[in-house]
């Protein structure tokens, strides 16, 4: 059975009724608001045939767990993620040189959506998170992507390192990110089947993970910090991968 959470905020819920409507369990407003936006919505919801209901603020704040919802707060239900098996289905049907993004227990559920949100924008294939370790798709991952989330696809798996392996015998280049390497992202050729791999916040990626990876890469850097916020860095380096997809076309 899918999970449900409680989604807040006008963006989330508006991207939720874009893409997934009929995810949506309920959706509750705040009774003393009537500006425009939220008769924009209203409309949106009668024209999609959602019902919803008034609360007061504290009905909405408890809801919300106390975090900012601006007026208005949906359930919906979280589909179960596919696992492995569909996602080697899913690899033997594309055409195209192949971009992955694949997440190794990132547990802070802000990175995990900000790492969701530029997957998205570069139009990764899919993206790859394992089960034990990572943050769980939660109502903050969801408002931090941005409405990410809807549009992904997403797969959880048991043992990243198999699932690595299983890239590699379908010819995709799995590079990690690592800050003790000495090769810069820049000087790696992204322009074939590839996948990047994002370590944790602290640890940065755990050694079975690193050990299985086809080649390790750094971000250059010539400041004073050691590293960067996993979600900064999954950026730049999804970004750089599409500058030479781009740049080759």
């Amino acid at each position: 059975m899918p999970n449900s959470i409680c989604i807040y905020g006008f963006h989330s819920v508006e991207a939720q009724l874009e893409s997934s409507p009929e995810c949506i369990v309920s959706v509750n407003i705040f009774e003393n608001r009537t500006d425009k936006r939220l008769l924009s919505l209203i409309k949106l919801l009668d024209r999609l045939d959602i019902s919803y209901r008034n609360c007061s603020k504290k009905q909405l704040d408890k809801l919300a767990n106390n975090q900012k919802h601006q007026g208005i707060v949906a359930e919906i239900l979280l589909p179960v993620l596919p696992s492995q098996n569909e996602l080697e289905e899913y690899i033997d049907k594309l055409d195209n040189s192949v971009l992955i993004l694949i997440l190794d227990s990132i547990q802070d559920p802000r990175n995990l959506g900000a790492c969701l949100r530029s997957a998205n924008a570069v139009g990764v294939d899919c993206v790859i998170i394992n089960k034990d370790g990572s943050a769980p798709i939660n109502a903050l991952v969801h408002k931090t992507s941005a409405g990410a989330l809807n549009q992904l696809k997403i797969f959880q798996v048991t043992n990243l390192a198999r699932t690595i392996r299983l890239l590699k015998n379908k010819n995709i280049w799995v590079i990690g990110l690592d800050g003790n390497s000495e090769q810069s992202i820049y000087s790696i050729d992204l322009t074939s089947s590839s996948a990047i791999v994002m370590g944790s916040e602290g640890s940065g990626l755990r050694n079975l993970t690193k050990q299985s990876c086809d080649q390790l890469a750094l971000i250059p850097m010539n400041g004073n910090i050691e590293s960067l916020n996993v979600s900064v860095a999954t950026g730049i380096s999804l970004f750089e991968a599409t500058r030479q997809r781009n740049f080759n076309n």
